[in-house]
């Protein structure tokens, strides 16, 4: 074979276009032979019982179905020995598993390679010839290398093509919010820019002129949609719709439009390559909120495509009372507005991320959404489906007994949904008396209110590094000084904590000089960009300040410091913007300064520092994953990150006795405070404030009020004493449980 990479491409590219999951994968056994010239190839998938079930296969005779028994036959050869075996008369080889009425024994050689996904091996790929050869070098090498491709598509297969293929057919995707629903699918089918083929035009001028009206069409369209939300939904979630108006209006995003333009391009390629380059630089970035905003550039991208067709505002009609699941790849507001609240019961997005604007609106409604699962072929208006919110997975024509324990666990979700409601706003104070002070994570406008909703204390990490994101220079300080107030006054009273831009590294500012590092992770981001970039820095302080006007409840928080010369030079001109403003008449409030815990190196340097700090923030995302030198987007690292590791609570640990020695107020922000273990091994450690998603408030308030100072102390001693983050939280399950609060209903 001349080329085996461009022959799996092609494999793979041509399974990717058939209509049905059976359908991909006969395809790709049948073209696996003709590829390499081989006479069987067969592919088995691990069923729940350790068993190897027959999926597909070109060659041998499958007049019923075929299973081999655990770690029985060369098959469990291959899978218990997790790698290739590759032999001659494998009839005569001791692990021989005879197969009836499969005709197996004309065929002389046997060459299997385990199929693995995410370090498990879930099934075997099995290729076999009438010939007594070993299969060639380069032909092993090419099944070796398919079976990374494949294992993809057979851990998302039904077991077989019997009754398992009709019923329970789930399909993995990410949780957007919380919460099960059973209910009828109602397609949303809507026109995507991205398949738009690209296109030239001979009149630039005219293209400029069809931009303008385009772009009035869709911010007329845009505020239809946010007073139709407004009137139906409320102002809080009317909020979430800003964001295209920002987008739409912002210069930033016109002028990459007309710069496309002025190349010849046409209009749609034009707006096609400026949603790809803001939506690639948002994808770019670690930070999962800000990397889910990709999906907001993604749709206005759509939403300027479909006002071009001639497509706005078409909901889908609706027929009956049942309760509806809408599943497409863009849900958009319209779709949702145009269903009563009652009978929308769940969301499904075939594309998206878990903190998208569509997640967010799922969350502000109170019902499941999952996200991500991929273009799903063979779906029918009026099918059933249930929705399970809370790991991220639909399941399609669900059997009765599945139906059954949904039921019941969408009956106890609702008792729990209740009880949620009543305790909004109540204070987060345990079982013993003490107060944990809740605060949201936020960084939009538009998901500031969901945040007073759900009773936060205050907004315990504001991320200002949207406003220069989708900007083509950088935001003036009059443009921030609008961002800011707008938080400012919704939390009026209530502290906020709002963090100095975060950028570099892999959240990169295209109008500023971003070198290529090989290790953006470990360099030049937070303040150690923004010192370099003093002007940048001084403006954004002044804005704060200003935007404040004298409110004592502001906070300055410093990300990825780790040096003392860094802390003084940001002291000096936090100190020094305020003697300007003073200087300019304006009423100055010095904000309190605190500094994120995200390097391991600024724990020791703590006892230098606390006479300079007002307070600290426990950055627990990024300093679990310097401490565990694991990315935890990786997808082939990502399973090692876990928060709960020994070395992350041990080093939280150290922290919080440094905190407490010194008198320095001490807070957490991340996804652990969000973790049900996790926050009680915080409590049980001595954190007595968090900050994390507005949608997760509830849940966390109500677990905090069943817990004890007392229990979670007992937790965490023991928890220190383990050497392996599963065992710690089996220990924590076993604890919450105790306490009344069953795990299996409260996962977010």
């Amino acid at each position: 074979m001349n080329n085996f990479m461009l022959e799996l491409t092609r494999i793979m590219h041509k399974a990717s276009l058939t209509e049905s999951a059976n359908e991909q994968i006969q395809l790709v056994v049948s073209a696996i032979t003709e590829a390499i010239d081989i006479d069987v190839c067969t592919i088995y998938r691990r069923n729940a019982n350790n068993d190897m079930v027959l999926l597909a296969t070109h060659g041998l005779a499958n007049r019923h179905p075929i299973i081999i028994p655990k770690n029985l036959g060369l098959v469990g050869l291959v899978a218990q020995s997790k790698h290739t075996v590759n032999l001659t008369e494998p009839a005569e080889h001791a692990d021989y598993y005879f197969i009836r009425q499969s005709d197996e024994e004309a065929f002389h050689s046997f060459c299997g390679t385990p199929l693995v996904h995410h370090g498990e091996v879930i099934g075997v790929l099995v290729v076999q010839s009438r010939k007594s050869v070993l299969l060639g070098q380069e032909q092993e090498a090419f099944i070796s290398t398919l079976s990374s491709h494949l294992a993809l598509l057979v851990s998302a297969l039904p077991l077989d093509k019997g009754t398992m293929s009709k019923y329970n057919l789930r399909s993995k995707g990410l949780s957007g919010a919380s919460g099960t629903a059973i209910g009828k699918i109602q397609l949303v089918k809507s026109e995507r820019l991205m398949d738009f083929p690209d296109s030239h035009a001979k009149d630039p001028t005219h293209e400029l002129a069809q931009w303008q009206q385009l772009k009035t069409a869709v911010a007329a369209e845009v505020r239809r949609e946010r007073n139709a939300v407004k009137e139906n939904l409320g102002e809080s979630l009317a909020s979430i719709v800003d964001v295209y108006q920002v987008l739409l209006a912002d210069h930033t995003f016109g002028d990459k439009v007309e710069s496309y333009l002025k190349t010849g391009l046409g209009l749609l390629t034009a707006i096609k390559h400026t949603v790809r380059y803001f939506s690639d630089l948002f994808k770019s970035m670690s930070d999962p909120y800000l990397k889910a905003r990709h999906d907001d550039m993604d749709y206005l991208g759509d939403k300027l495509y479909q006002v071009w067709l001639g497509k706005s505002a078409s909901p889908p009609k609706f027929e009956g009372s049942a309760p509806v699941v809408l599943i497409g790849n863009q849900i958009s507001v319209s779709d949702i507005i145009s269903l009563p609240a009652e009978q929308l019961v769940a969301i499904v997005c075939f594309s998206g991320a878990a903190l998208s604007h569509i997640a967010v609106f799922a969350n502000a409604l109170g019902i499941p959404a999952v996200m991500g699962v991929g273009e799903l072929k063979e779906l029918n208006n009026g099918e059933q489906v249930i929705v399970d919110g809370n790991i991220g997975q639909i399941i399609r024509n669900p059997s009765k007994p599945i139906l059954r324990e949904y039921r019941l666990l969408a009956e106890c979700q609702l008792q729990i949904d209740q009880q949620l409601q009543t305790l909004t706003h109540k204070p987060a104070i345990t079982s013993d008396g003490i107060v944990i002070e809740l605060f949201a994570n936020s960084g939009l406008q538009a998901d500031v209110m969901p945040g007073l909703h759900n009773g936060a204390d205050g907004i315990g990490l504001f991320r200002t590094e949207i406003p220069f994101m989708v900007r083509n220079s950088l935001p003036s300080e009059e443009d921030q000084i609008e961002v800011y107030q707008h938080v400012f006054k919704a939390y009026a009273g209530k502290p906020v904590y709002i963090r100095t831009l975060d950028v570099g590294g892999d959240k990169p500012l295209p109008y500023l000089p971003i070198i290529d590092e090989e290790n953006p992770a470990l360099g030049w981001r937070g303040v150690r960009f923004t010192l370099d970039n003093l002007q940048l820095m001084m403006t954004q302080l002044r804005a704060i300040i200003r935007a404040a006007n004298g409110q004592k409840n502001i906070h300055i928080l410093l990300p990825m410091l780790s040096t003392t010369s860094e802390l003084d030079k940001c002291i000096e001109l936090i100190d020094m913007a305020c003697l300007q403003l003073t200087d300019e008449g304006i009423t100055v409030c010095r904000p309190r300064i605190g500094i994120m815990i995200e390097v391991p190196a600024v724990i020791p340097l703590l006892q230098f520092w606390y006479k300079k700090l007002d307070f600290i923030s426990i950055g627990s995302n990024d300093l679990s994953q310097y401490l565990l030198a694991t990315d935890r987007n990786n997808p082939f690292v990502g399973k090692l990150f876990d928060s709960l590791h020994p070395a992350v609570i041990h080093e939280l640990k150290r922290i919080i006795q440094i905190a407490d020695d010194y008198t320095l107020p001490l807070s957490l922000c991340g996804e652990m405070a969000s973790d049900p273990v996790a926050i009680m091994l915080l409590i049980g450690l001595g954190v007595r404030r968090v900050s994390l998603s507005s949608s997760k408030l509830p849940l966390i308030k109500w677990i905090i009020r069943s817990l004890s100072i007392t229990a979670s102390e007992s937790f965490a001693q023991k928890a220190l004493l383990l050497d392996n983050a599963a065992a710690i939280r089996k220990l924590g399950y076993a604890t919450l449980s105790k306490l009344g609060i069953d795990i299996n209903n409260i996962q977010a």
